[in-house]
């Protein structure tokens, strides 16, 4: 199951707000909202019943929920997550974990779970979920279908649980690009951008070299279609290292460098350390959120959730947050420098496809630190990224992401829109 049963509040949330002489940009289209918005009169559920049962029903709704209402969509409930947002992987041991609809064995990502799924599964057209360290770019890739960061502070977080304000982010699924579009254009509430074509396309060649998946299956499609409609030449598309442009450009980021990267196999030292940076900044800010309430009520976690998340707060601290924030500013503008107005970065959404349900975490120890390290790109310097389905290797599916530079998401999604149907087809063609 994905979406909640919660029949009063679907009830309550069909607007009628639109005419057959004057629709609505969303009119006609559904969605489904994550567990991590409020809405007005409803407990907001936060992935867990111990967290449903002590907290009072919400007083407002959030901005970003209202912003798609009167658009003239139709709301027909909420989505299961990761408890307290607190995991990629999706699965959630009170509510059930959402089916993946690509792989029914394995993981759906998360913390946005549900969201995903009800997109993947065709039982919404659209919907919201949030991203604070993949969690929306993480299950659009595991379920093959599109999924936008915006960057980090332009839509409003407000009346959305937060789990580190420094990192969080509304964000959104949807199947169609025009859709997809559609939403964003409401999100963002800014003009309409009218530039489709990048100036330049950056393909991050250590970044793929983190993939389990080659890095041709994962490149071919998109620069074919890239050159289709933008044109074959050169300077249009180029390789870089993207690790290594970082380590040379965010001076602040040395505090966080090590020589042994921690034990893990093949990973970029520049991302390793950008993930370092952000874990103490958000075990920090966690703390300071949901510290008291996790000490109360931590064994109402389900099984390993309350060890882990006990533990984030036990060992958090403020010491060397300062230089977490200094990374997060360099970084920034480390990447505006590098991608411009119209430039885009491409990377990898995630290091392979997604795991089998019910694998330890111990497990994972390699994929996770690759799939942390991609993600910090966008996580740490707050700029946006979209995540866009490649069909299925292997029988699962997989996708890449592009990212531009911080509030160029207009410019992104239309590039996005622009480039998904000729990209399907060269999929399609080529695999």
């Amino acid at each position: 199951m994905a979406v909640q049963d919660h029949g009063a509040f679907i009830e309550k949330f069909i607007l009628q707000q639109s005419s057959p002489s004057d629709p609505l940009p969303l009119t006609g289209l559904t969605f489904a909202v994550k567990d991590i918005f409020d809405m007005e009169g409803y407990v907001t559920g936060f992935g867990n019943p111990e967290w449903l049962r002590t907290h009072p029903p919400a007083n407002q709704t959030a901005p970003a929920v209202l912003a798609i209402l009167r658009g003239g969509a139709t709301c027909i409930g909420k989505t299961i997550m990761d408890e307290m947002a607190f995991s990629i992987s999706g699965e959630n041991f009170h509510y059930g974990t959402p089916r993946n609809p690509y792989a029914s064995d394995r993981i759906p990502g998360g913390s946005s779970s549900g969201s995903a799924v009800a997109v993947g599964a065709k039982l919404v057209d659209f919907s919201l979920g949030t991203d604070t360290g993949g969690s929306v770019r993480v299950p659009a890739s595991y379920c093959g279908i599109l999924g936008f960061r915006p960057s980090h502070g332009v839509v409003s977080t407000s009346g959305v649980i937060p789990m580190t304000q420094s990192f969080d982010t509304v964000g959104w699924f949807a199947i169609d690009s025009a859709v997809f579009k559609r939403v964003g254009r409401l999100l963002l509430q800014e003009p309409e951008v009218e530039h489709y074509k990048p100036t330049q396309v950056l393909i991050a060649e250590d970044c793929f070299k983190l993939s389990s998946i080659p890095s041709e299956r994962l490149t071919q499609a998109f620069v074919n279609s890239v050159k289709k409609l933008f044109g074959a030449a050169d300077h249009l598309i180029k390789q870089i290292s993207i690790g290594s442009y970082v380590e040379d450009k965010v001076p602040s980021l040395k505090h966080f460098m090590i020589e042994e990267n921690d034990g893990y196999k093949h990973i970029i030292p520049s991302l390793a350390a950008l993930v370092r940076s952000k874990v103490l900044l958000q075990r920090h800010e966690f703390k300071i959120n949901h510290g008291e309430w996790v000490r109360s009520y931590s064994s109402h976690l389900g099984p390993g959730k309350s060890e882990r998340i006990s533990e984030y707060i036990r060992v958090a601290t403020d010491e060397n947050t300062d230089l977490s924030r200094s990374v997060q500013i360099e970084l920034r503008v480390a990447l505006a420098a590098l991608l411009e107005d119209f430039g885009v970065l491409v990377i990898p959404t995630v290091p392979g496809p997604p795991p089998k349900l019910r694998t330890d975490i111990s497990e994972l120890h390699d994929f996770r630190a690759k799939a942390f390290s991609l993600l910090s790109i966008a996580s740490v310097s707050g700029i946006c990224q979209a995540t866009i389905p490649l069909g299925l290797y292997n029988g699962l599916p997989v996708s890449i992401s592009l990212l531009a530079k911080h509030g160029s998401d207009g410019f992104l999604l239309n590039v996005v829109d622009t480039l998904y149907s000729t990209l399907k087809q060269e999929v399609e063609a080529s695999y």
